[in-house]
């Protein structure tokens, strides 16, 4: 089981902290501490829309529309940290933390 644990784990973890990022990086340019129209910024910013576009275009498809505020960030963000945390050790390790999966 670690054979599969370890890849799935590892690619949650990445998801994880791309949405880390990205979050930070949208507070930023919101905030007008970044700016979009510098050529680094918004090569970075285009490149994790085009990533995480994949994981939000469902989740908006069946959300209500809220206006200005977008959720699917938060629920793509509390799948990963479910699937990371409580339901892919459950499934593979017995319950055990992935780390200590035997």
């Amino acid at each position: 089981m670690q054979a599969i644990a370890g890849p799935i784990g590892l690619i949650l973890d990445i998801a994880f902290f791309v949405m880390i990022v990205h979050i930070i990086m949208s507070w930023l340019i919101n905030f007008q501490v970044l700016n979009l129209r510098q050529p680094l910024v918004a090569q970075i910013w285009d490149g994790l829309n085009r990533l995480l576009e994949p994981l939000y275009r469902p989740i908006r498809r069946m959300l209500p529309d809220t206006g200005g505020i977008d959720l699917s960030p938060l629920i793509v963000f509390i799948a990963i940290i479910s699937l990371r945390d409580y339901i892919l050790p459950e499934l593979l390790c017995g319950g055990r933390p992935l780390g200590y999966c035997r």
